[in-house]
């Protein structure tokens, strides 16, 4: 079997981390429960550089207004710790909420990143939603595209990025010190998984992608990106370890086959309705979360195919 250098990396890295604590990121999650969406601020104690993940913009469907009560909670938050702003990081182009990055890099600073499989994923959905040609289908509305195993920094944090295909070919997990941002691969261990079955989306992949992330290192702690309250438990939760995923996920734990996954999966996506905001969420973030261009009215529209999907 051919090693796999990236993961290496990211759990040298993880050990390094767990015996120097000064090698680790200080974390704040902020939990939007109209979206169940779970946004991050991780810093460097040291340098107080930060980097924002998977920010939330909100959005009325109803009405079409858009409103930044959710960024203002980030904004407010990093002015009170001091912190610099140097990356935000989308783990991939979210189906169910709309990113608030630009509100937040004309703010605050920072570059705009995601993974390279962005591409992809915006000739997709390009296509879909009839973008026409002024629609650059490059990745250039983001500042960064992040291949497999690149390395950066945050602050004086190492810091890597692993492609995690599964849910859609974008996704990415970004490891900062210890701490993993996983996206929407897996959820709490008592939930399970994420979905597979949008445009790109593919079962095996993601099994792999997360037998993947559950090689790093049993204490690595993981930030997931939502949670929706497993039946019997009361409380949102969404930080767990690689340790406790393997013990417990409902879906993925040590012991579960790839065959027995991809039926469990491949059966339960059948069964779930499309998320709420998907048509107005992806036509923006494949645009680094920038509406669609005003009309000639000075109006941007979010459009709806009909009987495409």
């Amino acid at each position: 079997m051919q090693e796999d250098q990236p993961l290496g990396q990211a759990s040298a890295q993880i050990d390094r981390a767990r015996h120097d604590r000064c090698l680790r990121p200080s974390i704040a999650g902020f939990f939007d429960e109209a979206t169940n969406t779970v946004s991050y601020v991780a810093h460097d104690p040291k340098t107080h550089e930060a980097a924002i993940i998977d920010s939330v913009l909100d959005f009325e469907a109803a009405s079409g207004r858009t409103s930044n009560g959710s960024a203002d909670r980030i904004i407010e938050y990093i002015t009170s710790k001091n912190l610099k702003v140097t990356w935000l990081i989308e783990t991939h182009a979210h189906a169910d909420h709309i990113s608030a990055a630009p509100y937040l890099q004309e703010k605050l600073g920072g570059k705009l990143a995601i993974g390279r499989g962005i591409i992809r994923v915006q000739e997709v959905f390009g296509k879909l939603f009839n973008a026409g040609t002024d629609f650059e289908r490059d990745g250039s509305q983001f500042d960064k595209l992040f291949d497999d195993g690149e390395t950066f920094r945050l602050g004086e944090l190492e810091s890597i990025a692993l492609h995690v295909p599964g849910h859609t070919p974008a996704d990415m997990a970004f490891v900062i010190g210890d701490a993993a941002f996983v996206g929407d691969t897996i959820f709490m261990p008592d939930f399970g998984t994420a979905r597979a079955d949008f445009p790109g989306g593919d079962a095996h992949q993601l099994f792999r992608s997360i037998r993947r992330l559950l090689s790093l290192p049993n204490e690595t702690r993981l930030f997931l990106c939502h949670d929706y309250k497993a039946p019997g438990r009361d409380d949102y939760a969404w930080e767990t370890t690689v340790g406790q995923q393997r013990e417990s996920n409902v879906h993925v734990k040590d012991g579960v086959t790839e065959d027995e996954f991809v039926e469990m999966r491949t059966s339960r996506d059948k069964t779930l309705a499309m998320p709420n905001l998907i048509m107005p969420s992806v036509q923006v973030n494949i645009r680094g979360g920038r509406l669609p261009d005003p009309e000639d009215n000075g109006v941007s529209y979010i459009k709806i195919p009909v009987n495409a999907v």
